[in-house]
């Protein structure tokens, strides 16, 4: 199968929507190892960055049912975590809103945000 073929089979696995949030998929939008595929990396101290050693380290492999259809911004935010872990992740931004980010709170205060407690249930568990 060419890469083409596999890109079109994920963007189709939820109808062009990111896996997560359930946004329509934008023209640059990413491929997720479901299970995170870590890949592995050493110095180059000649050329002072780390460049990748083409092995990798976790559970997650690069095959078809591994993948999902993300959004830039989830794909990023879910970086190397598990489907818990980055639940877990998302589940903390409310209290780190509520302790760093002043114009938060603000807007909180004058009531343009309410707050739920809520679970946090990605787009595909909807599909299931």
């Amino acid at each position: 199968m060419t890469k083409q073929e596999i890109r079109q089979i994920v963007y189709n696995k939820y109808n062009g929507k990111c896996a997560y949030c359930g946004s329509e998929l934008p023209a640059k939008w990413h491929i997720d190892h479901i299970e995170p595929a870590v890949r592995n990396s050493k110095y180059d101290s000649k050329n002072l960055r780390y460049v990748a050693d083409g092995t990798c380290r976790g559970q997650g492999s690069d095959v078809l049912s591994n993948y999902n259809p993300a959004c830039p911004s989830c794909n990023i935010q879910k970086n190397s975590f598990t489907i818990e872990q980055f639940r877990q992740n998302i589940m903390g931004f409310l209290n780190s809103l509520n302790q760093y980010s002043t114009q938060y709170k603000f807007a909180k205060r004058y009531g343009l945000i309410r707050e739920l407690e809520t679970d946090v249930i990605f787009y595909f568990e909807k599909q299931l």
